[in-house]
């Protein structure tokens, strides 16, 4: 039953960061597209912000479908976390804990996950064992 519980934490946080990963990346789902989140990146102070943009919106497609998949759990929610760490320092954390004032409590759940899934890998479902 463990391995089960794995996968829905993987399927759940990897189909979460590929949608945003889409969203910045493309603009899918409403999102603000490749060169508006770099404006925003910018705005922030990571510069220069089109070059970062393109590192976090692939690294949320690529890390979020590699979780789905099962390929890389541990380096890839690694990675993630640092994202989300990032995210959580840089905007959320000056607003204080709840999520209703624009605070942390959501990044901190998700890197919570991602935390697990280092601990965890991949469980038994996952790429190489369908192959």
């Amino acid at each position: 039953m463990p391995d089960w519980g794995i996968l829905v934490l993987r399927l759940g946080i990897g189909i979460m960061f590929a949608a945003h990963g889409l969203q910045k990346a493309f603009g899918f789902f409403g999102g603000p597209g490749i060169a508006n989140f770099a404006q925003t990146l910018s705005g922030l102070g990571f510069i220069p912000g089109i070059f970062w943009a393109y590192v976090v919106a692939y690294a949320e497609l690529l890390g979020g479908v590699s979780l789905i998949i099962g390929l890389f759990t541990r380096s890839a929610s690694g990675m993630l976390l640092v994202l989300i760490t990032t995210a959580a320092i840089k905007v959320h954390l000056a607003k204080g804990f709840f999520l209703s004032g624009g605070g942390f409590e959501y990044t901190f759940v998700i890197a919570a996950a991602c935390l697990a899934l280092i601990l965890l890998g991949s469980g038994k479902f996952n790429i190489f064992k369908l192959m």
